[in-house]
């Protein structure tokens, strides 16, 4: 959307670099005046004239400033600055007044003028000066209301953003979290990934990571309340097929609209740590670390959610032992371009850079493997850079990725 200031710029510059400015003035005498004023001083100015309020409010949007007779046939008083600042709420209008009424320039100035003149005591530089005053003032009120306005999105954002990346819950020590999300493309909009870990009173830790369907403000508040009831019911010790059934309910009751979808994964481990349950909803596998390398989890998978109902969200148990990391994460991570053409990097490529990633991790005497030890932030950051840089800069999705991680010797 093109602002107010965009459009006095361009106002400024369609006349080879001249402000348009309009004269509201229905004394031919005075409007001479005015002019001969403004060309004696070589002001870089284009008048154009208006003899009434009427025709005036046809011309306001075009003006990057207007010089308002209070005395026209059709208004009196403030009436026509009144009315003018309703066709245009941010127009830079300086109000031309008679020695008797210099008081009503003073009111006019409180309603919403930016300046006012007395007839008869200005001279040209002083008539030019106000002009381009008027003008600045309107553009600087404009970026600051900007300014405002992005004040509050980012606050707004914010608060979604802490939605939608919470802090886990966890009590044993032995055991780490890892995470990184990502807006993708140059807009960086929200988007609806999310992720969540919380350790139960039974001493199971579960793990989440979901992804709507859309990037914006509606896809973000939707992912805050999925993973705001997923945190819940959780916490409230509910079984893990009645948490997704659950939150498919949810869905559907609080999408804006029917083809609005998310797709999820649910990682439930053990209290002994040596087994954990993957249900999928749609999503993609994650992917065991391990001493023995990266490899991708074969589990089933149900449709996502909003996509049809389901009854039985079947899990599937995956052995763990020694340390491990589990990694979860969107399809914004491996949907990245390959080098100039159209391949992607997918789950391959991604587990490809993970295990060269724990081949070179800096040490004390060189390059060390860390395979076997839990997956860190560090890790994360490398390899979501060498993403970035495949693909040749910003992706263009979100990505967001969850490390859960687990050493028996802490």
């Amino acid at each position: 959307m093109t602002s107010n200031a965009e459009l006095d710029t361009a106002a400024a510059e369609s006349d080879g670099g001249q402000a348009r400015v309009l004269l509201v003035e229905d004394d031919d005498g005075d409007a001479l005046l005015v002019e001969e004023l403004l060309r004696d001083v070589d002001a870089p100015v284009v008048v154009r004239r208006a003899r009434s309020l009427s025709q005036a409010r046809t011309m306001v949007a075009e003006a990057a400033c207007v010089l308002l007779d209070l005395g026209l046939p059709d208004s009196r008083g403030l009436q026509g600055l009144r009315q003018l600042l309703e066709v245009d709420p941010e127009a830079a209008i300086v109000v031309l007044t008679g020695e008797a009424n210099e008081h009503l320039g003073e009111q006019a100035v409180r309603a919403g003028a930016q300046d006012y003149l007395v007839k008869g005591e200005v001279a040209g530089h002083m008539l030019h000066r106000v002009i381009r005053y008027a003008v600045e003032r309107r553009r600087a009120e404009e970026t600051q209301r900007e300014l405002r306005v992005a004040q509050v999105q980012a606050q707004e954002n914010a608060r979604l953003e802490r939605g939608l990346l919470p802090s886990p819950l966890l009590a044993d020590p032995r055991l780490s979290v890892a995470s990184r999300c990502l807006a993708g493309g140059q807009q960086h909009l929200l988007g609806g990934d999310f992720y969540d870990v919380v350790e139960a009173a039974d001493g199971w830790v579960h793990a989440l990571i979901g992804d709507v369907c859309g990037r914006g403000p509606a896809e973000a508040a939707l992912g805050v309340c999925l993973r705001v009831a997923w945190r819940a019911l959780v916490l409230a010790g509910r079984p893990a097929d009645e948490i997704l059934a659950t939150l498919g309910q949810l869905l559907e009751h609080e999408r804006q609209d029917d083809t609005m979808f998310a797709t999820m994964c649910m990682l439930s481990v053990t209290p002994d740590r040596s087994t954990a349950w993957v249900r999928m909803a749609g999503h993609l596998p994650p992917l065991l670390v391990t001493q023995d390398g990266v490899r991708e989890l074969d589990t089933p998978t149900c449709p996502p959610l909003g996509l049809g109902r389901v009854e039985h969200w079947a899990g599937a148990p995956v052995p763990l032992d020694g340390s491990w990391s589990v990694l979860l994460y969107t399809d914004g991570l491996i949907e990245g371009r390959i080098g100039q053409g159209s391949e992607r990097l997918g789950s391959e490529g991604l587990m490809e850079l993970i295990r060269a990633a724990l081949r070179v991790t800096p040490g004390g005497n060189g390059s060390v493997s860390t395979a076997g030890t839990p997956v860190g932030g560090e890790l994360l950051d490398r390899v979501i850079s060498q993403v970035r840089e495949l693909n040749g800069g910003d992706l263009d999705d979100d990505l967001a990725v969850l490390a859960l991680g687990y050493s028996p010797d802490r």
